[in-house]
């Protein structure tokens, strides 16, 4: 790839290419066990680790309300669309920057500046979020997700129900779910068994398997009695999981915020799942992962 569009870094263990693009992540490689571990964005799905800014899902009509004025903004956002600029490039890390602009006050008329940090250390790639609000006299209401898909199975020839996800914690909570785009109001009773989920596309029929309060920062994807990912994040307050039946990717997405319930209209602002920043103000999270 063109280093301008793209740049490639990492250690002895992995290495790994951010897209100038949508500041994605789009190649996850370990060396030592010599396999990719990020999904090919193959013809089932196109993306690789989208970043999802400033909305998570769907909003009604994809529309937001600002002081009574409709604006358009389609799934997840328009930031995973959009060339950033780079910041720092360097042998185990970049950093890549999205602010408002012309394009993007057309469809969201707030000020921002959107930080991304990649960093490889001891085996573990960590990415890094800032929203900055440089407004002086306006609130900043957003919401910003992660959307990883990790190769699944883990390894060729190894089946797909031969995975499992544990978390640090139990996971008694009911479960949400998506219907016609936007979040049903009924609760599911969850299909983790403690800590453990046992994986199999049927649980996607449905669309995304949405936790809204986990008690989990954590989780390890493996293989049962196997090698896999463990996975960390702060400062985001949802996690979830998505796959396209048929599709060989596990999407495992710690958010802020949530695709509109059916039942919201309404100022932006008054959106559930939002984080609002006073002037001057900033907001963080992050998440990580690592071979085990």
């Amino acid at each position: 790839m063109n280093h301008d569009v793209s740049h490639s870094f990492g250690d002895t263990r992995l290495r790994a290419t951010v897209n100038l693009h949508g500041a994605e992540l789009c190649a996850l490689r370990d060396a030592v066990a010599g396999c990719d571990l990020l999904w090919d964005a193959g013809p089932a799905w196109k993306r690789h680790s989208p970043v999802l800014f400033p909305i998570v899902g769907r909003l009604d009509n994809d529309t937001a309300v600002f002081d009574g004025r409709p604006y358009r903004i389609t799934q997840h956002g328009f930031a995973r669309d959009m060339d950033f600029r780079w910041i720092e490039r360097n042998a185990d890390s970049c950093v890549l920057e999205l602010s408002d602009n012309d394009r993007t006050r057309a469809l969201f008329p707030s000020a921002f500046r959107l930080k991304i940090g990649y960093r490889i250390a001891n085996g573990g790639l960590t990415v890094t979020y800032r929203v900055i609000n440089p407004d002086p006299a306006r609130t900043l209401s957003a919401s910003l997700g992660a959307h990883p898909a990790f190769v699944w199975p883990l390894r060729p020839g190894v089946a797909k129900t031969d995975h499992v996800i544990e978390f640090d914690h139990p996971e008694p909570e009911k479960v949400r779910r998506i219907s016609g785009g936007l979040l049903s109001p009924d609760l599911f009773p969850t299909p983790i068994r403690g800590r453990e989920l046992p994986l199999s596309e049927d649980l996607f029929t449905a669309d995304a398997l949405i936790l809204d309060h986990p008690a989990s920062h954590g989780l390890t994807y493996r293989i049962i009695n196997g090698p896999g990912l463990r996975v960390t994040w702060k400062g985001f307050r949802q996690l979830g999981l998505w796959m396209k039946p048929g599709a060989d990717f596990l999407c495992i997405e710690p958010w802020y915020g949530m695709t509109s319930p059916q039942d919201f209209s309404g100022e932006f602002a008054k959106k559930p799942g939002l984080f609002h920043l006073p002037p001057g103000q900033e907001w963080h999270a992050e998440w990580s992962v690592a071979p085990v």
